[in-house]
């Protein structure tokens, strides 16, 4: 019988030099908003305190291999300044999703499943009778030939349309969705930035979609005074601005997005960290910053009622939890009869992947 066996370990080759540092530099590409030169200034600076570099590769030739490797390119010809590229915006999304969804974005790509079967790519297992249009492939022939011996016999075995049986596949669906952020000025209020995580979970929720579920939709709108829609090569630039929150535009765009959008499921992400404050009304301005007020708050509840009326669920993701702003949550999601969330900052990827998965699988309507 053998004994147990010992040998040198050998530990796993570590990433190389600049792997390591590509790693901070685009988490700080993150926070200075893709500013490259406040983002190699805070790296000089962690150099200093936490010698992140050695005598053999310098903060130099890190910059040299940015360029060389594609990821930084400069705005003049004295190479003094510097934009991020398309491949830096693609790996700061990936790195997002591996920061917030892990080994959650593990499984077989495709669409999502529903409760009703149709056609599809994976078999139920459940037996129905063969209709017109139904695919040859899909005959179960075993149960087929059972039944022509039941209907016909062994002497005169034939096997006619109406002993064929094929098996049901999982209909699956798309669906379209539309991500509010808030970006009024309280998203870096209280010594707490909170723009940039909810900026990652924004790229991390595109990265996922993209990868696992291509046929879904992601559109993502900003709001402050007003609302826009971004393009996803445009998040890691966002900012926080001087902005109220205007709840009210904010959902009147996605509501509008989503009425062009050619599918039955459909719903609206809003991560947010206040109340609403503003509105425009008769072309101007209408702002009260300092508590809910009652015209704001009603045409607010209005819109939340129409998205119901839509059958759009609207989930809430409050990073926030002052009870006056924990009761106009409530009343927003009862009228909606969607869903809240009053998550911390590190909770909220987890929330939001988990409602995403949950959304895409209930029954179509």
């Amino acid at each position: 019988m053998k004994g147990f066996r010992f040998q040198n370990f050998i530990p796993q080759e570590e990433a190389d030099d600049f792997q390591r540092l590509l790693k901070i530099f685009m988490e700080l590409l993150t926070y200075t908003s893709g500013d490259v030169a406040e983002a190699l200034s805070w790296m000089n600076e962690l150099d200093k305190e936490y010698q992140l570099t050695s005598d053999e590769y310098g903060m130099g030739d890190f910059i040299e291999d940015l360029k060389k490797n594609g990821y930084i390119e400069p705005d003049n010809p004295q190479g003094t300044t510097f934009h991020i590229t398309a491949k830096s915006e693609q790996t700061i999304r990936q790195q997002s999703l591996e920061e917030i969804f892990g080994k959650l974005t593990r499984g077989k790509g495709g669409n999502h499943r529903t409760g009703h079967t149709g056609q599809g790519e994976e078999k139920s297992g459940e037996l129905k009778a063969f209709e017109f249009g139904d695919s040859v492939e899909d005959i179960a022939f075993t149960e087929s030939l059972r039944n022509a011996q039941i209907n016909h016999g062994l002497d005169e075995l034939r096997l006619t349309e109406s002993d064929l049986e094929v098996v049901e596949k999982e209909m699956k669906t798309t669906c379209a969705t539309v991500l509010m952020i808030d970006i009024s000025h309280s998203m870096i209020l209280y010594g707490e930035d909170r723009i940039t995580p909810a900026k990652k979970v924004a790229m991390a929720l595109a990265e996922l979609i993209k990868r696992k579920y291509p046929k879904d939709i992601l559109d993502i709108i900003v709001f402050g005074n007003d609302a826009w829609q971004i393009e996803l090569k445009d998040l890691p630039y966002l900012q926080v601005g001087p902005y109220h929150t205007n709840t009210v535009a904010g959902m009147e765009l996605a509501m509008d997005i989503l009425r062009r959008r050619k599918t039955n499921n459909k719903q609206i992400f809003m991560i947010t960290d206040g109340k609403p404050t503003c509105i425009v009304e008769n072309g101007r301005y209408y702002k009260n910053s300092f508590g809910l007020d009652r015209k704001i708050i009603s045409k607010t509840l209005n819109l939340a009622a129409q998205c119901r009326r839509l059958k759009i669920p609207v989930t809430t993701f409050m990073i926030a939890k002052d009870s006056w702003l924990v009761q106009f949550v409530q009343e927003f999601t009862q009228v909606n009869q969607g869903k809240a969330y009053y998550s911390n900052l590190n909770g909220l990827g987890e929330y939001i992947f988990e409602d995403y998965i949950r959304n895409r699988k209930k029954r179509l309507r």
